[in-house]
């Protein structure tokens, strides 16, 4: 069983991800990040808030060193819409929770702010991890979450891996390229040399996914379906270099570099965005970058590559 998300769950979100994470509730596509518009957590779901905690998380100097769950009963109609069984539960982290236990929460619906955890990179933004748990399965575990799909169509960027940097953050730069297609009215995400919106952290992370591919007429329109993906074994380029291969619900990378003017880096953020600021970021915590300067990717097959882990 797998839960899709209507596109109403998305409402004051401008980007989300499934595979940009190196922790196991994403593997396989079991669990979506959300990026609000703004510094508060919205609810992505509609249920009765069971229970709240705070758990601890990695020590990090840059966030806190605690973070928040927030366990709702879904109800039964949104489990309906959604393909989940009734009983189905939702696990929402990174939220101070300002909602208590036997609250209702709908779509939009404000949960508290967002927190800075140690569970991010310091490159990462604010999100909101959204994860579902079966029928009688623990959601207090930070394993077991049902996969998850997007019931959005996301556009492929073909970019050619230039721009100029136009922000620079203790660990990474934004680009002010490629530019979105439709900022406000769509989904957007980089795409391969196949027209594939990708997904994950390239290659700093162990895997990564797509956002969609051509339909099977072979037309070149992409699919009805947002959340299909490369044929199992089908290989995913990038700038003329294979960086991985179709499997299960997302892509294992290949070894890989990502290249930066000519120099490794740590690797480069992909995602999908509907907002008007949409640009690549480029995690690059040992390069001097500034704004203004002229950037050029590439990525090349590596003997060593970049791997980051959680802890």
């Amino acid at each position: 069983m797998s839960v899709t998300l209507p596109p109403d769950a998305l409402d004051g979100f401008r980007r989300f991800s499934r595979f940009n994470s190196p922790y196991p509730a994403h593997d396989d596509g079991c669990a979506v990040d959300l990026y609000p518009d703004a510094v508060r957590g919205l609810s992505p779901v509609a249920g009765v808030v069971r229970e709240t905690r705070t758990v601890g998380c990695p020590n990090r100097s840059y966030a806190a060193n605690e973070d928040h769950l927030i366990v709702v009963d879904l109800d039964d109609a949104w489990c309906r819409r959604t393909g989940a069984d009734s009983g189905t539960t939702a696990r929402i982290l990174h939220v101070i929770p300002e909602v208590s236990a036997g609250d209702r929460v709908e779509p939009g619906d404000d949960l508290g702010p967002t927190t800075r955890s140690g569970f991010f990179g310091q490159w990462v933004d604010d999100h909101v991890h959204l994860g579902f748990r079966a029928p009688g399965a623990s959601a207090l575990r930070a394993s077991g979450s049902l996969p998850v799909d997007v019931d959005v169509p996301v556009d492929p960027i073909p970019w050619d891996g230039t721009g100029t940097v136009v922000e620079r953050g203790p660990t990474h730069v934004l680009l002010d390229a490629p530019t979105h297609p439709d900022p406000g009215e769509t989904f957007a995400a980089i795409a391969s040399d196949e027209g594939v919106p990708l997904d994950g952290g390239l290659a700093h992370y162990a895997g990564g996914g797509a956002f969609g591919r051509e339909d099977a007429a072979g037309d070149g329109a992409p699919t009805a379906d947002p959340t299909a993906r490369l044929d199992e074994g089908s290989p995913a380029t990038l700038w003329g270099t294979r960086v991985g291969v179709a499997s299960g619900r997302g892509l294992a990378w290949d070894p890989v570099d990502v290249l930066a003017n000519g120099e490794r880096v740590v690797g480069l953020s992909l995602f999908a965005a509907r907002d008007a600021g949409y640009g690549a970021k480029v995690v690059c915590p040992d390069r001097e970058f500034a704004v203004g300067d002229a950037v050029s990717l590439d990525v090349v097959p590596s003997d060593d590559p970049i791997r980051l882990g959680v802890g």
